[in-house]
């Protein structure tokens, strides 16, 4: 059952007011893990869908961070990646963070001195806490002979995330925030440098997935973090209620362990799919179902309506199904809800195409309205433009 599924925070109608700025919320649902060791990279390539060997390469001119002039200068942008299990079905999601590399020598690869030999480099990761000690058990059997420690820094370190007002237009630039820290004419430009990071580079960065999801970091817990304004720190139900509007799940209670199929879960649109890096586990199903073309189910918001039309609080829970009244159908699930709105996984033709007759299983006195989520690329759009007309 979902932790959240039956409360609703009460300040909700604050995440589109971008006069109040961006909201930050402390992830109680994610802790931290690390990865050292010379083995570090090759055993991460050989599990996770996203390309691992990035971290050991010099990032592009375009950075992904609040850029800090008295902390090292080269970054490596963190990466949203999977682990998944042999048949292609998730397990666990992992936001991978490598902390600045500073005078690091390089070498002509671009790999840093602990890459190969030296045994000090180190990835952290936030990982969902509900699964931490089954993901941490589950890396450790895949470990066999490899160069590599896994730590759960769990009590040293923490997740946060920053989002809402107007901060994903300000992070789709070089310098997101830049210029609004202090939120006033007045801002104090050197204390703003020192408020973006610390003494060892910890540092806010612009969320791997989509830019409508704002900044996300990892921090010492005893710390913090800069840029959080004690009127600004929100509950993490905020956080899900904004990632719930923009058709976003995340952590292995919202897409189902062991069942979810990674690309109805919109994976790859989430930047976690490297289709170009060699094998990891499950690629094969993974690479088949993304050649095949054509993705009928997909995870979109939901809004929970009265007969009127109107958003109301209802008591949706997670596996209740989705129907269409004129046609009888089941056309999916519900993953997730809190409120008056949701997470589902339907088919897209049914989804669309039955706007206005969409209700719960058992409790058809609520309606169901699918919304297509903003960030979506065209294409995902057009396919299921085109199945209605066929249909």
């Amino acid at each position: 059952m979902h932790l959240f599924k039956t409360i609703f925070p009460k300040n909700y109608h604050t995440l589109n007011n971008t006069s109040t700025g961006p909201l930050v919320s402390l992830l109680k649902s994610r802790s931290v893990i690390r990865f050292s060791g010379a083995d570090t990279i090759k055993f991460l390539q050989g599990l996770l869908t996203n390309d691992v060997k990035k971290f050991s390469e010099l990032p592009s001119g375009t950075t992904s961070y609040v850029p800090t002039p008295n902390l090292p200068s080269v970054y490596v942008p963190p990466m949203y990646a999977a682990f998944l299990t042999p048949q292609g079905r998730f397990l666990y999601d992992l936001f991978l963070y490598r902390k600045p590399l500073g005078e690091e020598k390089l070498d002509g690869s671009g790999s840093g001195s602990g890459s190969d030999s030296g045994g000090d480099l180190e990835l952290f990761a936030d990982v969902d806490s509900s699964v931490l000690d089954e993901l941490l058990l589950t890396f450790k059997r895949y470990r066999l002979r490899s160069k590599v420690e896994i730590d759960n820094v769990a009590e040293d370190f923490s997740c946060w995330q920053r989002f809402g007002g107007n901060l994903a237009e300000k992070s789709k630039g070089e310098e997101p925030e830049a210029a609004s820290v202090g939120s006033g004419p007045g801002v104090d430009h050197s204390a703003m440098s020192s408020s973006h990071g610390n003494g060892v580079g910890w540092q806010w960065f612009k969320d791997p997935r989509v830019d409508c999801l704002g900044l996300r970091g990892v921090f010492p817990s005893k710390d913090t973090p800069p840029l959080v304004e004690s009127d600004k720190e929100t509950n993490e139900l905020n956080y899900l209620l904004w990632r719930i509007e923009n058709g976003i799940a995340e952590g292995s209670t919202e897409i189902p362990i062991g069942e979810a199929i990674p690309l109805e879960y919109n994976l790859e649109g989430l930047n976690a799919i490297s289709f170009d890096k060699g094998c990891y586990v499950g690629q094969e199903f993974i690479a088949r179902t993304h050649h095949r073309g054509v993705i009928r189910k997909r995870l979109l918001s939901l809004a929970f309506l009265d007969d009127s039309g109107k958003e109301v609080e209802q008591k949706v829970g997670p596996g209740s199904e989705v129907i269409n009244t004129a046609s009888g159908k089941k056309i999916g699930y519900v993953t997730t809800a809190l409120g008056c709105r949701g997470l589902g996984v339907l088919r897209l033709k049914e989804a669309f195409k039955g706007s206005g007759s969409l209700t719960i299983q058992g409790q058809e006195d609520i309606k169901v309205e699918a919304i297509r989520p903003k960030w979506w690329p065209a294409e995902w759009f057009s396919e299921h433009q085109q199945h209605s007309a066929v249909a």
